[in-house]
């Protein structure tokens, strides 16, 4: 309740002219002071003339303080602006009283009327100290009051630049929470020894697990964005034992305003500790790519599309069509569109396996660029019904491109997965042969077909990010399949990025990868997650190793076996250089082998394995069918990289 009202309470200010009728009483009670100091501290001096002198020091005070302003700062949050502002009245109200003094001395303008030089000066410095003491005192006693009342968090600052110097400031004036800084935190060897504001200045060596305990150190606000993810790494694994939160501040340019709000320093994020620097793609051809183009985003619900569509959206396009099959998440992102003032986009509920549908579509809107994000991605479920996995993975695909190369759309960019090289399970199986399919057309068609492949998404709907973060929420345990499981991780906004990048330089036939730096330990993961909620592993939340599942890889690639790459402009795009196909076998291959799916032939996993040579599953029932193929290849003579037809359609 005390706190309640302290929070509405401390959002008051009070009245200016209350504070200039507190300055004014100083002002007077100064001038006091100064006679008394003057007559050696005793009141032998003339009390009618000092009675006489009141109102006049009263009204120039008032004036002064009237033309300064000094008195509408708000005193809690008083700075030096607000006693430079003290100064100038004071001097002011001392300049008046000279002035004045001087002239009636010489002209005699008021008779018996006159004050002593050393009551000025004396008057002027006690009048400063005192006016600037009270704000003083008042600062301290708020801040004491709201420690008292609010329940007080103490923290570390990274970083003793301006931005860390503006994050104290934030952080000290909040009103609704109290925060103590004990400390700064910087490796500078100038700033050592140094304090701030009276708070001091330590290296980063200096803060252990055993000095959070000891000042009892609730979170560290990282406040300066050249800190590197190994060094958050670090800080992370230090401070695991001692429960601190690790929090950091936005970009500048994040500011609301400019100004930095408390309310702004989020916690640290997983993506913060990827160990490598985003990836930033500046082309200044892609406003040329898209201008004046009608672009169709199928997927546009989904984690991926759903970027895609926001980007898109920030460039001269014009007409976007939004392809999805999910209702409740494409009217959330048609939302989003209509609140950022966008207005030619179309969003149209459609399932890219119904070919008609998409005839309809391409006929009425005649789209000129195709981003095709929909697919099935869930390893382990498309594991269980390849039927699924090729309806909409290898058939909704190659519908899709039928349907962009008849319409003539000028470029079609599909977006593959890492998973579709050397593939363990049916979804990476499936999306490998979608890559196959769209080469082929690439042979016929005037569409330039071209290929994205990449890692997983961090944050993207079903990834395991979300998951931990569900699991913590839960109390544990959090799941790993297997203590020594790698993978590549991007964000969403570096995959869409990468996917529009792609479909500016794509000249048609490419496989695009990137460049995703170092494979990170999903077990290593799973303890950054555990520490970065302030929580400790295996204290507080476990981890269980459960197995991996049908169809898993516990190492995944960017490249299949005889493929190697090309750079680009973009030294974090590369471009694969795959084998040579029999395209004309390919095409008939998959188109055959759509048409058996619709009857969801049991065989149809071996099928695909005929069709895919470096197909070979993981701990998955259809590891049967890998001995099958070996035979049948040594018996025909062929090589892991060779197939043949009628072996797949047998």
């Amino acid at each position: 309740m005390i706190k309640n009202y302290f929070a509405i309470y401390s959002q008051k200010y009070a009245s200016k002219w209350l504070v200039l009728a507190i300055d004014l009483s100083i002002v007077m009670a100064a001038f006091f002071i100064a006679y008394f100091i003057r007559f050696n501290f005793s009141l032998k001096f003339n009390v009618e003339q000092f009675t006489l002198q009141l109102p006049f020091v009263l009204t120039v005070s008032a004036i002064s303080f009237l033309v300064v302003g000094s008195f509408k700062s708000v005193i809690r949050h008083t700075g030096f602006t607000d006693v430079v502002n003290l100064c100038k009245s004071v001097f002011l109200i001392a300049t008046i009283m000279g002035v004045f003094v001087f002239f009636n001395n010489k002209f005699q303008l008021v008779s018996n009327f006159t004050i002593p030089r050393t009551i000025i000066v004396f008057h002027a410095i006690i009048s400063f100290v005192i006016l600037s003491a009270s704000r003083l005192v008042f600062k301290m006693g708020f801040k004491h009051l709201k420690c008292k009342l609010l329940a007080t968090k103490r923290v570390l600052i990274y970083g003793a630049g301006d931005e860390g110097i503006i994050t104290y400031n934030a952080l000290v004036n909040n009103t609704v929470s109290s925060y103590v800084v004990v400390a700064f935190i910087d490796n500078n060897r100038k700033k050592k020894g140094k304090n701030i504001d009276g708070v001091p200045i330590m290296s980063f060596r200096q803060i252990t697990a055993e000095f959070t305990l000891n000042n009892n150190i609730d979170e560290i606000v990282v406040a300066s964005e050249g800190v590197s993810a190994n060094k958050l790494i670090s800080l992370v694994d230090n401070l695991s034992a001692a429960n601190v939160k690790i929090k950091k501040v936005p970009p500048i340019d994040s500011w609301i305003n400019g100004e930095l709000n408390s309310t702004q320093i989020k916690q640290v994020q997983i993506e913060d500790l990827l160990g490598r620097a985003p990836i930033e793609i500046n082309n200044p051809n892609l406003l040329n790519e898209f201008n004046g183009e009608t672009v169709l985003v199928t997927g546009a619900a989904g984690s991926i599309g759903s970027e895609l569509v926001r980007q898109l959206s920030e460039f001269d396009v014009k007409h976007l069509i939004l392809v999805d099959q999910a209702e409740s998440p494409l009217y959330d992102i048609e939302q989003d569109l209509k609140r950022s003032g966008k207005r030619s986009y179309t969003a149209i509920v459609a399932d890219i396996r119904d070919g008609l549908r998409l005839d309809s579509i391409f006929q009425e809107h005649k789209p000129t660029m195709v981003f095709h994000a929909a697919a099935y991605k869930h390893v382990p479920l498309m594991e269980k019904t390849p039927y699924e996995a090729i309806k909409i993975n290898v058939n909704g695909t190659k519908l899709l491109a039928d349907t962009s190369s008849r319409y003539n759309v000028k470029k079609f960019v599909f977006i593959s997965t890492d998973k579709a090289v050397n593939p363990t399970s049916v979804m990476g199986a499936t999306k490998r042969m979608a890559e196959m399919y769209i080469s082929c057309l690439q042979k016929e068609s005037k569409t330039k077909f071209i290929t994205t492949r990449f890692g997983n998404v961090l944050g993207s709907n079903g990834s395991v990010i979300p998951l931990f973060k569900k699991q913590i929420d839960q109390g544990g345990p959090l799941t790993v399949t297997d203590s020594k499981i790698t993978r590549y991780f991007m964000t969403i906004p570096e995959a869409s990025q990468l996917v529009l990048e792609a479909g500016t330089m794509g000249k048609g036939g490419e496989i695009f990868i990137f460049d995703m730096g170092e494979s990170v330990k999903i077990f290593d993961l799973a303890k950054n997650m555990i520490k970065l909620s302030g929580l400790r592993y295996p204290e507080d939340i476990d981890i269980k190793i459960t197995g991996l599942r049908p169809g898993e890889k516990l190492y995944e690639e960017l490249l299949a076996n005889g493929e190697n790459t090309l750079s680009t402009y973009h030294k974090k795009i590369l471009i694969s250089r795959t084998r040579e196909l029999d395209y004309g076998k390919i095409k008939s291959s998959i188109e055959e082998l759509c048409i058996t799916n619709r009857f969801q032939n049991n065989n149809i996993v071996l099928k695909m394995k005929r069709l895919i040579p470096e197909y070979k599953s993981n701990n998955s029932d259809y590891e049967r069918f890998d001995k099958r193929v070996q035979t049948y290849k040594k018996s025909k003579g062929l090589n892991n990289s060779e197939t043949d037809k009628n072996y797949v359609n047998s």
